[in-house]
């Protein structure tokens, strides 16, 4: 509604908050039943719609904000060619097609794999949702495919676009230090940091969850690096995308009526 936020960082912030909201929707219904029930029993055949939706959104969240990753990069260290390369609808829309497609890919890959494998033993997976790497570590059949897919992937999904990320954040640095005002470098510095943290947090809890193989996992970790990325990110993204951006809370006050002079 408001003619400030139409440009494609905030086309790719409504992603991004869309997304949010799914991906913890994956997983906070069934860890809030589970705090009030006194059966903490979950069927196979709810397992796996779990599964596709994280390996779905997890991945699509990646690339997100490795597009994010190269926008800011576009907006402060090429200005003048920043509308060029990302104010076209088409090229936004191809990023995005391209990112949801390999999320599929991941998505139906592990669903696959993951649908025939056999609990001959043990069922309590020691987790607060329907991971893989928990499951195969119950599993009595073979689990290699799906342990294959799972590095295959996390090095597709996590590994590679963190080169292009590294390299989009280095050059946002030194073009915010060849900024001669001290309040556009503190700006600059403000925002890219907060999306840096995030990314990486992101990255670096997911990849030491998913490329690692199973009998290298403990139960404890695994539970703190899910909660760092599926229930923390989604927490903090609101506050540094949203709650810190002058742009957004303008157009709040002016969509309450309370447009302030500033």
């Amino acid at each position: 509604m408001d003619s400030r936020l139409h440009a494609p960082m905030y086309d790719f912030l409504v992603n991004l908050s869309l997304l949010d909201t799914a991906y913890i929707s994956s997983t906070g219904p069934q860890v809030l039943e589970h705090l009030l029930a006194a059966v903490w029993t979950v069927p196979y055949r709810a397992c796996l719609p779990q599964i596709f939706f994280l390996h779905f959104l997890a991945p699509w969240e990646c690339f997100l904000l490795t597009a994010m990753a190269y926008d800011r990069y576009a907006a402060i260290g090429r200005p003048p060619h920043h509308l060029v390369l990302m104010g076209r609808g088409r090229t936004r829309a191809r990023m995005a097609s391209t990112s949801r497609l390999l999320a599929l890919a991941d998505a139906f890959a592990h669903t696959v794999l993951a649908a025939p494998l056999r609990f001959c033993g043990p069922r309590l997976i020691t987790h607060f949702s329907c991971g893989l790497p928990p499951l195969t570590r119950l599993s009595c059949s073979s689990t290699w495919a799906t342990e294959l897919a799972l590095f295959v992937f996390s090095f597709v999904v996590a590994l590679a676009p963190r080169a292009p990320v590294a390299i989009a954040c280095v050059r946002v640095v030194a073009a915010i230090l060849r900024i001669h005002s001290a309040e556009g470098r503190r700006k600059a510095f403000s925002t890219c940091g907060a999306h840096t943290t995030v990314v990486c947090i992101f990255y670096i809890a997911s990849v030491l969850c998913y490329i690692l193989p199973s009998s290298a996992c403990s139960g404890l970790r695994d539970r703190v690096l899910s909660v760092l990325y599926v229930v923390l990110t989604p927490m903090l993204n609101p506050v540094i995308y949203s709650m810190r951006n002058k742009e957004v809370k303008r157009a709040l006050f002016k969509a309450l009526g309370k447009e302030s002079a500033s």
